[in-house]
């Protein structure tokens, strides 16, 4: 089942069961899709697409959360968390710190990414590797002390 098939689905249950916030979350990511196919001339979102497009909306709750705790908007920051959990369910499993470490050394073998000079290269290759399954921040934290 394809994520716009998922979506639908999930959508019809969340107005049965009332869910509100995750009526709102589903109805927000169904928008993306909707847009993206009305890009351009029968354009179907493939896997990576999909990622990209789930990724883009959990960063963008990730940056709110962040920006209401600065504010003093508890409540906005913990409605932000719950479509996050959401969206994170459509996501692939992310993986943990150690593992992406593991990642990020192995790629720096393969690459032969030994100084702060190869910080772009190792950095492209490992978000090619490991995009959708890890934060990106993290990523570059982990690559940085890969290399120092």
């Amino acid at each position: 089942m394809n994520l716009k098939d998922k979506i639908n689905h999930d959508l019809k249950d969340a107005m049965k069961s009332g869910d509100k916030v995750r009526l709102q979350t589903i109805r927000s990511i169904r928008a993306g899709i909707l847009e993206f196919e009305k890009s351009g001339v029968d354009k179907q979102m493939d896997e990576a697409e999909e990622i990209k497009l789930l990724s883009t909306a959990a960063k963008k709750r990730k940056e709110s959360i962040e920006q209401f705790r600065k504010g003093g908007r508890e409540e906005l920051a913990i409605l932000e968390e719950a479509e996050l959990k959401i969206i994170m369910e459509y996501l692939p499993e992310q993986l943990d710190q150690d593992e992406i470490e593991s990642v990020v050394k192995k790629i720096a073998e393969q690459t032969a990414s030994s100084t702060k000079a190869d910080f772009g290269k190792l950095m492209s290759a490992a978000m090619k590797e490991l995009k959708g399954k890890a934060d990106g921040n993290i990523v570059k934290q982990l690559v940085e002390k890969v290399l120092s």
